[in-house]
């Protein structure tokens, strides 16, 4: 019976988080993306929480599919791009003359929800 709770919430969560993620991507607007921000943010729990119950039960076909070449070779490629996005992103900071200001409005936006 979890594994079908778990499907459920991927399913949902999957959909909320993949709506309101292209919805930023195509309108550029930090404000409609502040305005997003409650969604994403908590469907992005709820899919790590049934991501970790999806793997629990199915750890092991997923180390068997490791076990192919070519989707082991596809796995590392997707990971050394999330590392290296990661890494662009760190290093690309937003000067604090910008960045300071916007955190205040933003926070002040996410209060008034």
């Amino acid at each position: 019976m979890p594994r079908k709770f778990f499907a459920v919430a991927l399913l949902v969560s999957f959909i909320a988080m993949s709506t309101s993620g292209l919805m930023m991507f195509f309108i550029e607007k930090p404000s409609f993306t502040i305005q997003m921000h409650p969604v994403h943010k908590l469907f992005g729990l709820v899919m790590i929480i049934s991501v970790i119950g999806h793997l629990s039960f199915n750890y092991r076909s997923l180390l068997t599919y490791l076990k192919t070449k070519t989707i082991a070779i596809f796995g590392s490629v997707l990971v050394f791009l999330l590392v290296f996005l990661y890494g662009v992103a760190i290093n690309n900071k937003v000067p604090d003359n910008i960045a300071i200001p916007m955190d205040e409005l933003a926070g002040q936006a996410e209060s008034h929800e």
